[in-house]
């Protein structure tokens, strides 16, 4: 099984094909179906520890962004340049991550 979409990889910040479809037209019964099919990478592992302690504070039924933030830095984790997590920051971090 492929860990991302490497034709979504190879898209994003492309220039548009001036010959459509190339590469890209499915014949029935024989579509490759992916599990992934919006990631363009594999996550890293900073990515995969920070979906578990947003997990971890969403199981703990905390909603709001502010106690979002500070939960995060209660639990100890850190954003990826190790500093402790504001609303700014956790905003602009969602807005990266969001591929």
């Amino acid at each position: 099984m492929k860990e991302f979409n490497e034709k979504l990889a190879r898209w994003i910040n492309a220039t548009p094909s001036k010959d459509a479809g190339i590469n890209n037209i499915q014949i029935p019964g024989q579509v490759e179906h992916l599990v992934w099919q919006n990631r363009s990478k594999i996550p890293s592992q900073y990515e995969m520890d920070f979906v578990q302690h947003l997990i971890q504070a969403f199981s703990n039924d905390v909603t709001q962004l502010n106690d979002l933030v500070s939960t995060l830095n209660q639990q100890g984790f850190r954003n990826e340049d190790g500093e402790l997590w504001t609303i700014e920051c956790f905003s602009s971090e969602m807005q990266r991550l969001g591929y």
